[in-house]
């Protein structure tokens, strides 16, 4: 399925909503490595040549500062998989206030060099395309506050070599990949077992066929 294909079926959903005064809300997740930020900057340009508005919500933009998700005493998957975010917050913040058309959104963005978190507005027009791009989209949290969910299926193999020639910033390949036997995939497992996010996914597209 192309990054065309993908737009033609999210358009479809937009133009079938019931409630044509709220933005679709679309949710691309999918595990470390499997091509979701890429994915979804295709699909972007597609929308946008079909004149739609579109925004796009990173979640990685919104991780809380080191000290709330190292060094916690819990594992580190744990640590990934429930501390990384602010859950509740975006539960609030973010999900409740897209669903209920408000037109902004004020959110903290993660400033890795400085460790720090600055709240930005987000402007959202109702009748928008919300793109929604990241690990773990599909928690019990969040997942009902979604119109449309896709869920980018990739062989753990060519994500693990993909993951560990981008993450340069952890260090040395056997720090990278000693970080992500503790951490990363560890905390990804958990969510494939926990939430099964390949069987309740909208669709799943085979990024290999793409």
């Amino acid at each position: 399925m192309t990054s065309k294909e993908i737009a033609e079926t999210i358009l479809i959903q937009y133009l079938a909503r019931t409630n044509k005064l709220s933005p679709l809300i679309v949710a691309i997740d999918g595990l470390s490595g499997s091509g979701k930020t890429t994915l979804v900057h295709q699909i972007e340009r597609e929308l946008r040549d079909n004149d739609c508005k579109v925004v796009i919500i990173q979640i990685d933009d919104h991780i809380v500062e080191r000290t709330k998700r190292y060094d916690t005493g819990f594992d580190e998957w744990y640590e990934y998989y429930y501390l990384q975010w602010d859950i509740e917050m975006l539960t609030n913040q973010l999900f409740q206030r897209l669903r209920n058309n408000s037109n902004h959104l004020s959110l903290p963005f993660y400033d890795q060099t400085a460790d720090s978190l600055t709240t930005r507005q987000l402007p959202i027009s109702n009748n928008s395309i919300v793109l929604i791009e990241g690990i773990f989209l599909q928690r019990k949290e969040w997942k009902s506050f979604y119109d449309y969910t896709l869920f980018l299926k990739c062989p753990r193999e060519v994500r693990c070599e993909r993951v560990l020639k981008r993450d340069k910033y952890i260090g040395d390949l056997e720090k990278r990949l000693n970080k992500y036997k503790r951490r990363y995939w560890p905390g990804e497992d958990y969510y494939l077992e926990a939430e099964k996010p390949i069987e309740h996914a909208d669709k799943v597209i085979d990024i290999l066929n793409n």
